[in-house]
């Protein structure tokens, strides 16, 4: 059969579509670039705040009408977990549906038989792109009231060990120059099976056995639970770039409390004055959600005052969604619509200036540089490389631009002369 995926929301269904391909692939099954083509329809849908679920409906609602009576739609994902009957009520052409849990089962439903459950484990990782996501972790023990990923993905569970490292050396094996370790917490590796240190010794254990890897970066760590081991590791193995990404989600204890999360901001800035400390030219990215109930002015005066206080690279805003189901949405004191969007809009303005200044100390340095491939340029101008420097996650962070052309995948080395909000801008060097 041929088969047609579509991917929303965040890296962690990239990689389980990914699975879900290399499964169907390994099966005899063909994707797809175009649903027309398709003998079956696959959303792998999210399910975090509303505008991704109503995205995921549009998403699912389109290809119901425009599917012909052979082809099948399968809803997988997050959304899917989260409720079949009402996905099925809301989009009536969904003919399947796939909870997060179960997406090792996706041969067996495409091939419209129950079978016995796949391991998840089963599937070879296919690189697309020079960079690759691996998931060292799923699910989620955190009481963030806001949050519906433990409902979703159930409780914290670390990957063994032996997978991580066949899934990197498979990726290492095709040419991958770069991995990024993501879960709901990368910090949590392990504790789940009373390890210490888990992270910093997975890092450890990583970079000796894979060494064609050239970069190794590290999404979604919980400062309460970065170590001293950790730190080290990152400031000593020079395969791991010098960035982290910690998604703080507000600077006042009070709001912090009410959010269910870890309120000794006090802790917080030890621990980047830590990092900074081992590593001066760390690039550090964070979230905030703004607007949540009962964030008096005072509170979100001193989420601004923090946001210049930390001087990170990259922040990403979110006004507060209240999400059916979770503790936040019963809270008294919602605030209004209104004023979340304007406290997103003075928090972004606010931090494009540190941005740009951030970016701005980059210039005269001479940086090794990804190439992710070449922009469209008029025919008679040169070529513009488009890549990434360490500072830059994938998908989520800004970009390098550099004079010249390179192969996606390649390396080379970039003098920066100009910096914006959120990109730089180069000429190849020779050094």
């Amino acid at each position: 059969m041929r088969y047609y995926i579509l991917t929303l929301g965040c890296p962690k269904n990239d990689v389980d579509s990914e699975g879900m391909g290399q499964l169907l692939n390994a099966a005899g099954h063909a994707p797809v670039a175009d649903p027309a083509w398709a003998d079956v329809l696959i959303v792998n849908t999210c399910g975090f705040i509303d505008p991704a679920r109503d995205e995921s409906l549009a998403a699912l609602s389109e290809l119901a009408a425009a599917k012909s009576p052979c082809q099948r739609l399968i809803a997988a994902g997050c959304l899917a977990e989260l409720g079949g009957d009402a996905l099925r009520a809301a989009v009536p052409g969904v003919d399947a549906v796939l909870s997060t849990r179960r997406s090792h089962d996706i041969v067996d439903m495409v091939e419209g038989r129950p079978g016995a459950s796949r391991s998840p484990l089963s599937a070879s990782r296919i690189a697309t792109t020079p960079s690759a996501y691996l998931q060292i972790a799923d699910g989620c023990d955190g009481p963030c009231a806001f949050c519906l990923i433990p409902r979703i993905k159930g409780p914290y569970r670390s990957k063994p060990k032996v997978a991580i490292l066949q899934e990197a050396q498979a990726l290492a094996d095709q040419g991958v120059q770069e991995i990024v370790l993501i879960a709901q917490d990368t910090t949590a590796y392990g504790l789940d099976r009373g390890e210490t240190d888990g992270l910093a010794r997975l890092l450890e254990t990583l970079i000796a056995q894979t060494p064609a890897v050239r970069w190794w970066r590290i999404m979604y760590a919980y400062p309460q639970r970065i170590t001293p081991r950790l730190i080290k590791a990152m400031a000593t193995l020079p395969p791991v770039c010098h960035y982290l990404d910690l998604p703080l989600q507000h600077a006042h204890p009070d709001t912090l409390r009410r959010m269910g999360r870890p309120a000794d901001v006090d802790r917080v800035r030890r621990v980047i004055g830590d990092l900074r400390a081992s590593m001066p030219d760390i690039a550090l990215r964070t979230t905030f959600i703004v607007g949540y109930p009962g964030e008096t002015r005072r509170e979100f005066r001193a989420l601004v005052d923090f946001l210049h206080e930390m001087q990170f690279d990259h922040v990403g805003v979110f006004p507060f969604w209240p999400q059916e189901g979770t503790p936040a949405a019963a809270l008294p004191d919602q605030v209004p619509q209104q004023i979340r969007e304007d406290r997103y809009h003075r928090l972004m303005q606010d931090q494009q200036i540190i941005s740009q200044s951030c970016n701005q100390t980059q210039v005269g340095r001479t940086l090794p540089v990804l190439v992710e491939g070449l922009a469209e340029v008029e025919d008679d101008l040169e070529p513009l490389i488009v890549g990434r420097c360490y500072r830059d996650a994938p998908e989520i962070d800004g970009l390098v631009w550099v004079q010249g052309a390179a192969e996606p995948g390649r390396w080379i080395t970039a003098h920066i002369t100009a910096a914006t909000e959120y990109d730089l801008w180069g000429v190849m060097s020779s050094t």
